[in-house]
């Protein structure tokens, strides 16, 4: 990819803001359990950089998507993977199908505010019985006179106990399951909206994920975005983003941990001489080094042909299924050579190690890309192929 100076900049004023706003406090908001998503995305969205590919009329720089990924691999340099995860989802998990498809009075309402930084969104797409598989929510809305009225829960929620309002996934009709879904803007302080609990997770402490209820909730047909029965293809819209912003998020982490990796072991001793100075040492950090750069380069070539307008739905889901096991590799790796200190919690590496594991899971697990991909190969079973 050819980047410009104006990717630069994008970068030079994210990694400003980490330093000086984010990363100073990562670890008092992880002890925590939750950091302060008003406060950070407020100040992100008065830099411009939670609409770096959104319209300008509703307050972005209508950029095209490759400035958006530079600032999701820019994302790296926060010494967490919880804030990076709660932005993307601001960016590029809860908003792509209301820029795209949201009536203007929509993006007025719900995504200009998520683009300054004054709201916080959420994406509800994940039920207890439907994560992966997403035909099968069980959510509901039916409309009665001018409302939608919307019955169900979701979990997993990212945000969900600090999100004004929710781009939420349900089904308005009785048809087949691909094509009787809807994605509805709900504002999260309307009447039947229940965050039930913060759920306890192994990682990304910081970021508060929410079970969440759903009872006769009521809110104006109008929220609809685009066309109803077309939310199906509209989330599979938008986990390409989704699962290109996973991949390449987690590219600069995964160098800085090899980076930190050489030099603890430069200074660690053992048997008298430095532990880097083992060949088995020093050619496994070479190995992980030069698998990074490889989903480095399929991040960036699934990017190309995006802005081509090619469906990169396979590319993207080899870069999710790329990213998600050598992000576990290479944590795995490097705890190993911290020894007994890179067991400690409070390690950046038993950090990375636990919040790293996420990544084969969430948007889409892994035997989830793989199936993807096989169908695109044409290797499918045909039953599983309909």
């Amino acid at each position: 990819m050819q980047f410009t100076q104006e990717h630069d900049e994008i970068r030079r004023t994210l990694r400003t803001i980490i330093d000086k706003d984010i990363n100073p406090h990562v670890d008092k908001w992880e002890e925590e359990g939750i950091f302060p998503a008003h406060e950070v995305f407020k100040k992100l969205g008065d830099a411009g950089l939670l609409g770096v590919n959104k319209p300008t009329e509703y307050g972005g720089m209508g950029l095209d998507y490759s400035y958006a990924m530079v600032m999701a691999e820019e994302l790296g340099h926060i010494n967490c993977g919880s804030v990076p995860m709660a932005i993307g989802v601001q960016t590029d998990m809860a908003t792509p199908a209301l820029a795209r498809y949201g009536s203007d009075a929509l993006r007025k309402e719900f995504l200009a505010p998520s683009i300054s930084g004054d709201y916080v969104a959420c994406l509800g797409v994940s039920e207890v019985g439907a994560g992966s598989d997403v035909a099968s929510i069980k959510t509901t809305a039916r409309k009665v006179g001018g409302d939608w009225v919307i019955n169900g829960g979701k979990m997993w929620t990212t945000n969900g106990t600090q999100a004004d309002w929710m781009c939420l996934l349900a089904s308005t009709g009785d048809g087949p399951a691909h094509k009787n879904k809807s994605l509805i803007c709900l504002p999260m302080k309307t009447r039947g909206v229940e965050v039930v609990k913060k759920l306890d997770k192994l990682g990304m402490r910081s970021s508060d994920t929410a079970q969440i209820f759903l009872d006769e909730v009521k809110v104006p047909v109008g929220n609809l975005i685009g066309q109803e029965g077309m939310g199906f293809v509209y989330q599979m819209q938008q986990f390409q983003e989704e699962r290109l912003w996973g991949a390449i998020s987690s590219v600069v982490g995964m160098g800085r941990l090899i980076d930190q990796t050489a030099e603890y072991t430069r200074e660690r001793k053992v048997f008298g001489r430095p532990l880097l100075d083992n060949q088995v040492i020093h050619f496994k950090l070479a190995e992980l080094s030069t698998e990074v750069e490889l989903v480095r380069s399929l991040c960036y070539r699934a990017c190309e042909e995006y802005l081509d307008g090619a469906d990169v739905t396979m590319l993207a889901s080899m870069a999710k299924l790329k990213a998600g096991r050598m992000v576990r590799l290479v944590t795995d790796g490097c705890l190993q050579y911290w020894g007994g200190a890179g067991y400690l919690w409070d390690n950046p590496v038993a950090r990375a190690f636990r919040d790293s594991r996420l990544a084969s899971i969430g948007g889409g697990a892994d035997e989830v890309m793989l199936q993807i991909i096989s169908k695109h190969m044409g290797t499918l079973p045909r039953l599983e192929n309909r």
